[in-house]
């Protein structure tokens, strides 16, 4: 374990919030670790593939690796759901009683199919369809340039993006997701501090990343309203737009890719103005763990530490 207490450095290790349990990334091994009904900790862990090279090319890797990062975290987010649930006997309804007799082996992989096609839509809908038509409604009483229009349409995104965040923050459920959450950045921190992975010194840092989904979900929000301004996307057909906006989101996401590397990379002025709203935000997104939720946090990340020394580092 790196001992550079004065100085530090940035891991390039991530992860995600699973059900009971973290996911962490590193350059050549991923992990998972989930706390069973028994109160054991499973740890189950695989070696990554070398990256291609459209994965690796600034600018255009945001988008590729933002679809294989919402790949994995799903598979692992549904894996971690059935982990959790060992040993717990719970009568399947008639419904998915035929479930199982029509799909057999492959019911898992139509769930997860229904259920990405159902996020989709509820995020085309919450983030793009819902705000257009609001600003659009809003135009035919209060004449407004495009510019003005785009700002306020870019509000109304993010204002949806926090409430839906703090509602979801109310189910219990959710908002031990969330503590697993602030597990993982915590126990990020103290390896960047370059301090022995123990559940007393992660709990001293801070449950906030600036190298985080919720970080680059605002930057997507944020540079939509800027990158929709300078191509001048028309209000005159709202599904025209719709449709535009969906295709220039490539762009969105590698912008924000870009900067959430930088942010995650660099500690500077520049770095701390491009994280500082994302952290905010992360108030709502992470709560303060305990001790068996860090547990699985630290069980999750050691298999990602790299056996050449600084070979995860930026």
């Amino acid at each position: 374990m790196n001992k550079d207490k004065k100085t530090g450095f940035k891991t390039q290790i991530g992860g995600q919030a699973l059900i009971e349990g973290v996911m962490m990334r590193g350059p050549e091994v991923e992990a998972m670790a989930v706390r069973l009904p028994s109160g054991e900790i499973d740890v189950e862990q695989w070696d990554l593939k070398p990256a291609k090279w459209y994965r690796k090319c600034p600018f255009i890797r945001g988008p590729f690796n933002f679809v294989t990062s919402m790949v994995d975290g799903y598979k692992c987010l549904s894996k971690s759901a059935d982990k959790s649930m060992q040993g717990i006997e719970e009568e399947p309804s008639k419904f998915e009683k035929w479930l199982t007799d029509k799909l057999g082996d492959k019911l898992m992989a139509a769930v997860m199919v229904i259920a990405s096609v159902l996020g989709v839509a509820l995020a085309l809908g919450l983030f793009i369809l819902i705000p257009a038509t609001v600003t659009k409604a809003i135009s035919k009483f209060i004449e407004m340039p495009d510019i003005v229009k785009n700002i306020i349409e870019g509000v109304i995104k993010m204002a949806v993006f926090i409430v839906y965040i703090a509602l979801t923050a109310l189910l219990k459920d959710i908002r031990r997701t969330y503590e697993y959450h602030g597990a993982e950045h915590k126990t990020i921190a103290c390896y960047e501090a370059g301090e022995e992975l123990t559940v007393e010194n992660v709990k001293k840092h801070r449950r906030f990343h600036p190298r985080c989904g919720t970080s680059f979900m605002f930057l997507v929000l944020f540079i939509s309203i800027i990158v929709t301004s300078l191509f001048r996307i028309q209000w005159g057909n709202l599904w025209l737009r719709v449709i535009c906006k969906l295709l220039i989101l490539p762009v969105i996401v590698s912008v924000a890719y870009e900067l959430i590397k930088l942010a995650g990379r660099y500690d500077n002025i520049l770095t701390k103005i491009i994280s500082a709203p994302g952290l905010w935000i992360q108030r709502l997104t992470t709560r303060e763990p305990d001790s068996g939720e860090i547990e699985c946090a630290i069980a999750a990340f050691m298999p990602c530490i790299p056996k050449e020394k600084g070979a995860d580092r930026w």
